[in-house]
Parts: C-alpha cells; sequence; structure tokens
C-alpha cells in the first residue's frame, strides 16, 4: 500500500494544491479505511457566462476513495501513513481515537465531527458540492463507528500542498522538492484505546498522538 503514490496521481490529476490529507478507520476494524483528499481552490458553479453578472464560486469538493487493507499487519496502515507524510514533506502527523458517540447525552459537536471523518455533511442536498466519493461501504463504516469508535490521522502536505506556498527554512529535514526521501525514521506507537469505548458517560475522552516529522535546530519566533 502506497499512500504516497495515490496522494501524487490524485494531485496531478486535479492540478490543484492540497490542504489537508485525512484517513478515516472504525476501531478495531482492520479490512478498509477512507482516504480523503482536502483541496484548497474555488470553482465556478456553472460555466454559464452572463454579461454584467458575477457568478458564485464554490470550494473544490473533497475526494474520498476507499482503501482496500486486506492482507496488511497490523500497524500497516499508520505505517504507510507514517511513510506518506514523511514524503509529503509534512511537518507532524496527527493520529485521533474517539468513542463510539451512539450514547445518552454525547455533544453534538463530537457528532458533527464524526460525520466530517467520514466525508458526510448535515445537508444531504449538497453532498455532491462538499465531496466527491468511491466508497461503497462508507455509510455502513460510519454507523459501525457511531457504535465502536474511530480512528482518524491527519497531516498536511508541503509537496501537493498549498503549504508549499510557504516559506518555511526552519525544517531542516526538507529536500529541494519540499519533501523528504524514504526510509521514514519514525515509527508507529500502540494505540491508547479510547476509539474502543462506546457507551456511558465515562467513555466520552479520546486519545491522541502526534508524530513530529519535522526538525529545527534553531528557535523560530512566530510574528505578533
Amino acid at each position: 500500500m502506497n499512500i504516497f503514490e495515490t496522494i501524487a496521481a490524485q494531485a496531478a490529476a486535479m492540478r490543484l494544491p492540497l490542504y489537508a490529507v485525512t484517513v478515516t478507520r472504525v476501531a478495531r476494524r482492520s479490512d478498509a479505511a477512507l482516504l480523503s483528499l482536502h483541496w484548497h481552490g474555488f470553482l465556478r458553479q456553472t460555466p454559464l457566462k452572463l454579461p454584467g453578472v458575477v457568478l458564485p464560486l464554490r470550494s473544490v469538493a473533497q475526494s474520498v476513495a476507499q482503501l482496500d487493507l486486506s492482507g496488511e499487519g497490523a500497524g500497516g496502515l499508520e505505517h504507510a501513513l507514517l511513510e506518506a507524510a514523511w514524503q509529503s514533506g509534512a511537518w507532524e502527523l496527527e493520529r485521533l481515537e474517539r468513542p463510539g458517540w451512539w450514547r445518552l447525552g454525547v455533544p453534538a459537536t463530537e457528532v458533527r465531527d464524526a460525520m466530517c471523518a467520514f466525508g458526510f455533511i448535515e445537508d444531504e442536498e449538497d453532498a455532491q458540492e462538499h465531496t466527491i466519493a468511491d466508497a461503497p461501504d462508507r455509510r455502513e463504516m460510519l454507523r459501525e463507528a457511531g457504535r465502536r469508535g474511530y480512528v482518524r490521522w491527519l497531516f498536511r502536505p508541503r509537496k501537493y500542498g498549498i503549504w508549499s506556498m510557504v516559506r518555511e527554512d526552519a525544517d531542516e529535514t526538507l529536500d529541494s522538492s519540499g519533501g523528504r526521501a524514504l526510509p521514514c525514521p519514525v515509527l508507529p506507537r500502540a494505540a491508547g484505546g479510547a476509539a474502543g469505548n462506546a457507551g456511558g458517560a465515562g467513555s466520552a475522552g479520546s486519545a491522541r498522538t502526534v508524530y513530529r516529522l519535522g526538525r529545527s535546530s534553531r528557535l523560530v519566533f512566530g510574528r505578533g
């Protein structure tokens, strides 16, 4: 499984920069995951041109694809994501473990975050404008995650991404293309297990793990 090659192929086809890459998997399910590519760009809603009329723009829909993880060993997905984030020049890879949300008293924001992680929006009538999906099991995965929880990974690529437009001299690991050559020196860590909890007020917590990929030997001060 080479997620970086998939990202590179999609970026070449879209000819748009990426804002972020996310991957979502149902907790304790190892056969499939969803890869979401979040594009930075705007398109006109219609090719129609009217003299003197400014037609509105809409954001480019995210691309969602289902990854087949059959035959991948334990930790195979996270290892592939670390390699993809490393090659794309991302500063870090974030792993967020969330419990199931089908329980009493769950905050609305938790449900919204879960819907977004699986590429769904509240307004189904406009869903096609926000998500283009090639993921036949996506709705089933969302229902399953409501009971079992889910894991979501996120990184922001410099290579093929909007972040390549931001000058970054601090990261000493980047090559001239804004990426990095394999192998990735960062290894996967054991999951915290929060995503496996569902039910009861005490299980509403989550676990967050951040893999730092970039490196700087000097202080970087933000601008006030």
